[in-house]
């Protein structure tokens, strides 16, 4: 962590696909953390395909498709990539997988790269050449279907909770499952990765529901950048283990999105070996709670409120809460597509909007909760902690909706969060540039940075 000169009140912070500027008052002491630095991957390509040819835990993918082969000659892949808002360089991953999968045996016309979209929109055909490029020339590329029963693959009730178990039948069908991924920490899985590219991306509506039911939500061991000890983790490694996914392909990006590690193999063997890295990159230190935190985002997370809400919800379920009770939580964000226009984004904004209170979401979410509901309770539970602002936004009355403050630009969010916190004759401020690539921990010990 290091402190801002205390003559220079100029900061940025990210916006849409540039950045903000604004000032600080004379009475805001400020300070920034950011992901440790770690050296991009000179040529990401080249990365995935060292990584490729050593993959940890498992046979290289072309030899698991030579025993697909061998098993039905007729064999079939599919290739499960991450949606429009994650980062995941996928037009730079799924090329050598495709090689891999020719090499042994299983050409492009019987492979097919599913988009994990869940509950969030479909992608439009420009939307898919933006996010795999040339591949969408060499395969059929499709979108998942959260919301089709006929197109689900039932697997049975998942433990420890019984979550009832539905892939597409197209993944459960296929007899090579392949996942792409970026590791980095998730609110509930601990670590995101090509285990949930698979699990929850490409499941049907009942699953979606079920883990991110309160049941999940008030566990203890549901927590940001946390495995062990996490039924939701337990629950979306064995859906996609059932699912059929044999073999991941993912990634850590650091702040900027570049490609800081590569690693490919067996699932489980992927994700530690990442989790290692990005716990190393994202974990800082910081030494007390604060009063304010601008938490910044960019695209393609800022895209809409629901992604957006979570740069808030990180920095209040860190280890300790980054905020101080009382304090706020200001997040530049552009919207430029409101809340969201998938029908779990939308279930997200009628709750919060319906609602009377903070209170009143989490209540009703213990009654009932639907598929993308889970992200109101979130948004919620951080309300009852602290003010949220969203500034700079495109959809200032979508903000409103949701119960949240809407400000014109930084500035104006600072002087709103100021009189929130009384009007101190000193406030502290953090400023995390890239609030969800960034796991700041109170009391950490300073080996840590």
């Amino acid at each position: 962590m290091q402190r801002a000169p205390g003559e220079d009140r100029l900061h940025r912070v990210p916006y849409g696909h540039g950045e903000l500027a604004f000032m600080v008052q004379p009475w805001f002491d400020v300070d920034v953390v950011e992901s440790r630095h770690m050296p991009p991957v000179p040529d990401p390509a080249a990365a995935a395909a060292d990584a490729l040819a050593r993959p940890h835990g498992s046979a290289r993918l072309r030899e698991l498709a030579r025993d697909a082969v061998r098993a039905n000659a007729a064999a079939r892949a599919v290739i499960a990539v991450t949606d429009l808002t994650r980062g995941s360089p996928d037009a730079v991953l799924v090329p050598p997988l495709l090689d891999e999968l020719h090499a042994g045996g299983i050409p492009g016309e019987r492979t097919t790269v599913i988009v994990a979209v869940g509950l969030h929109r479909a992608t439009t055909d420009a939307e898919k050449r933006e996010k795999l490029g040339g591949v969408v020339d060499r395969v059929r590329v499709i979108d998942s279907d959260g919301n089709d029963p006929a197109k689900w693959a039932a697997l049975g009730p998942i433990p420890p909770y019984g979550v009832p178990g539905f892939t597409q039948k197209l993944v459960k069908d296929a007899d090579l499952v392949v996942a792409t991924g970026i590791v980095e920490p998730h609110q509930y899985a601990g670590w995101s990765g090509g285990r949930k590219t698979v699990a929850i991306g490409c499941c049907g509506e009942p699953v979606i529901t079920a883990t991110h039911g309160m049941r999940f939500l008030e566990d203890p061991g549901v927590r940001l950048a946390r495995i062990e000890g996490n039924p939701f983790h337990e629950t979306v490694t064995e859906i996609a283990r059932r699912a059929g996914l044999r073999f991941c392909l993912n990634v850590v990006t650091d702040d900027r999105e570049r490609v800081v590690a590569v690693a490919a193999g067996a699932p489980d063997d992927v994700l530690r070996a990442l989790v290692e890295v990005g716990t190393r990159l994202y974990t800082r230190p910081i030494g007390k709670q604060y009063d304010i935190v601008i938490a910044g985002v960019g695209k393609p997370k800022d895209v809409n409120l629901y992604q957006a809400s979570r740069a808030a919800t990180y920095l209040r379920f860190a280890p300790t809460p980054v905020v101080r009770e009382g304090g706020a939580i200001v997040i530049p964000a552009q919207l430029d597509e409101g809340a969201g226009e998938g029908v779990g984004e939308q279930r997200f904004l009628a709750a919060l909007e319906r609602a009377e209170s903070p209170s009143a979401v989490v209540e009703a979410a213990r009654r009932r909760l639907a598929g993308g509901e889970q992200r109101a309770v979130m948004v919620a539970l951080t309300l009852q902690h602290c003010m949220v602002i969203v500034a700079a936004s495109e959809s200032p009355e979508v903000v409103r909706l949701a119960k949240l403050r809407a400000a014109v630009d930084v500035e104006e969010a600072l002087d709103i969060a100021y009189e929130h916190i009384g009007r101190p004759p000193r406030a502290s401020v953090l400023l995390v540039p890239r609030a969800l690539h960034t796991l700041p921990v109170v009391g950490a010990p300073a080996s840590a940075s």
